[in-house]
């Protein structure tokens, strides 16, 4: 272990003191756009008198989201944002920060535009996620850090539930599947330039159907065109 000595610390505590007065002047105002207010207002409302405490998760990521839309980022849940919302359901904030640091769905430091989340489990492993990886970091993307333009951040990811389709990644709110280096680069390279990538398979197979079409029933399969 490496330990610091005094001066050394003392820059590092008023560093860290500095960077979370920077944060709460930003983001100690936060309070809900006019068409957000609205749908936190519904969601607090699906929930039984007393129960408000239930509409954490919802209001968290609605929050979260606003952030991105202010940031032109995929959005994150600064301490002050937090502490707003668990005010507005009556919530000891320390019990709504659980919540935000349990769920990898929330982000608790700042991301880039595009949350690029390749998933590194065995099946996705076995199908090339290790060539996925490697088309990012061959775009200058590096887990765990935003790249300088602000534009992607990585994450390795425990299984996204999209086995059939392995290797894949979510990006965002969306899933890319079927996935290899040259395909993830193009995407890489698709969304820097602002252009639009249909997300889903991008061989062409319809969602998690055999490569190639259908296998059985085909006459359902046409008859469904």
């Amino acid at each position: 272990m490496t330990i610091l000595p005094d001066d050394k610390l003392s820059q590092s505590s008023t560093d860290t003191a500095l960077e979370n007065d920077a944060i709460r002047e930003r983001w100690g105002n936060f309070a809900w756009t006019e068409e957000n207010a609205a749908k936190a207002k519904d969601i607090i409302a699906r929930y039984p008198e007393g129960r408000q405490a239930s509409a954490v998760m919802p209001l968290l990521d609605l929050a979260q989201r606003q952030v991105g839309a202010e940031t032109n980022t995929q959005g994150w849940l600064p301490v002050p944002v937090i502490e707003f919302v668990a005010a507005e359901i009556g919530m000891p904030y320390m019990r709504a920060y659980e919540v935000a640091t349990f769920y990898t769905m929330y982000n608790i430091v700042p991301v880039g535009r595009y949350h690029v989340q390749v998933c590194g489990t065995t099946p996705c492993m076995l199908r090339g996620s290790d060539d996925v990886l490697a088309a990012c970091k061959n775009k200058g993307l590096i887990k765990g850090k935003t790249t300088p333009d602000g534009m992607f951040t990585l994450t390795e990811v425990e299984c996204l539930g999209v086995c059939a389709n392995a290797p894949m990644v979510q990006i965002n709110d969306d899933n890319y599947e079927d996935l290899d280096y040259d395909i993830m680069t193009g995407i890489l390279e698709k969304l820097a330039d602002g252009e639009d990538v249909a997300p889903g398979p991008q061989t062409g197979r319809q969602t998690s159907c055999p490569e190639g079409g259908p296998t059985t029933l085909k006459y359902m399969a046409e008859g469904a065109e």
